[in-house]
């Protein structure tokens, strides 16, 4: 697994506190020494729309498609992830779950390269990636790009973190909750603390 922030707003935070204060017309209190402190008290009284004018890009890869159906559901995101239609799945690489015991990786591996075979079989007798894909598994690796405001990845990582997540994606969106904290501390602090 990889994650790799791309893009960000610049000044985010300050951003963030420009629109709050537009709503409440209070831009006179904006001091640069105390920048931030007005973002929990928006999310302690749920005000969170001053938070959909920052972004966040990230390109995730070495991840399942398993774990990449479920990270699409968030429906505002902006996604773009590797086409299993227009790229060749031929050598594709796989990701293996941790209660895979030890002892049977190695079979584990086995069944991915059959699968493999398989995929070659069908693509050598003239089928198009977008048929042959149907027999790849959700364990194939992909890699996406990912983009939303921080309203929505406050959402999803209030839901993806959780520890009853799927350990995938809770794994993803924990790397990427880090790394949004140390950027917009006042912003993720409190979902950072709760579940880093």
């Amino acid at each position: 697994m990889k994650v790799e922030l791309i893009a960000i707003t610049p000044e985010c935070e300050r951003i963030i506190e420009i629109a709050a204060r537009t709503c409440y017309q209070s831009g006179d209190k904006m001091v640069p020494e105390k920048l931030g402190e007005l973002l929990p008290k928006l999310i302690a009284m749920g005000h969170e729309s001053p938070f959909e004018h920052a972004y966040a890009t990230f390109k995730i890869s070495d991840v399942s498609r398993a774990m990449t159906h479920q990270l699409v559901r968030h429906r505002l995101l902006a996604v773009s992830q590797k086409s299993q239609r227009y790229v060749s799945e031929g050598n594709f690489e796989w990701v293996t779950p941790p209660t895979v015991p030890a002892g049977r990786k190695t079979e584990f591996d086995a069944d991915m390269l059959v699968i493999r075979d398989m995929y070659k079989k069908w693509k050598d007798s003239g089928m198009k990636n977008e048929d042959a894909r149907f027999v790849l598994p959700n364990a194939c690796t992909t890699e996406m790009i990912v983009s939303a405001n921080f309203r929505e990845w406050r959402h999803v990582f209030t839901v993806r973190c959780h520890r009853r997540a799927q350990w995938e994606i809770r794994d993803v969106c924990l790397a990427m909750l880090a790394e949004l904290n140390r950027q917009a501390p006042h912003v993720f602090g409190d979902i950072a603390k709760e579940f880093c």
